[in-house]
């Protein structure tokens, strides 16, 4: 093994960055990455990660604003190159506790309208459990 060599984290998602996982990675470039969701509510679901490990949402510091502003359009560029809606489509992250990754990740969720009755549930529009860009673009200002 190489001094360099990177070593598997506790954090899947810093796994998946580091091509340590067999993910299937639909972008990427030096500040995020995006995957489909293991879970999908809907026949497109992808996650939009930052590379850079944030615990998330409520770790977010005024200095991410670019970054959460650039995940939220390379989401929905992902939705045009697959010939889907914004506007049927669910964004958000899940606030902590109410979360099973601890490393920030966006969804997005499409169509919205073939949501099932539990996703609509778990992936619920400005929960306590589930906020949208707004809310998180909000806090950062």
């Amino acid at each position: 093994m190489t001094s360099n060599a990177i070593e598997k984290s506790n954090c899947i998602f810093c796994n998946i960055v580091n091509k340590l996982e067999s993910t299937e990675i639909i972008y990427e470039d030096e500040d995020v990455c995006v995957f489909r969701d293991i879970k999908p509510a809907s026949d497109f679901h992808i996650l939009t990660i930052p590379k850079r490990h944030i615990e998330d949402a409520k770790a977010l510091t005024p200095g991410d604003k670019n970054l959460v502003d650039r995940m939220l359009c390379i989401a929905k560029e992902q939705l045009a190159k697959n010939n889907l809606s914004v506007d049927d489509a669910r964004f958000g992250y899940h606030w902590p506790p109410f979360r099973s990754v601890r490393h920030l990740h966006l969804h997005t969720i499409a169509p919205e309208s073939k949501m099932g009755l539990i996703s609509r549930m778990i992936f619920k529009k400005d929960s306590y459990w589930f906020v949208s860009p707004d809310y998180v673009d909000s806090r950062l200002c």
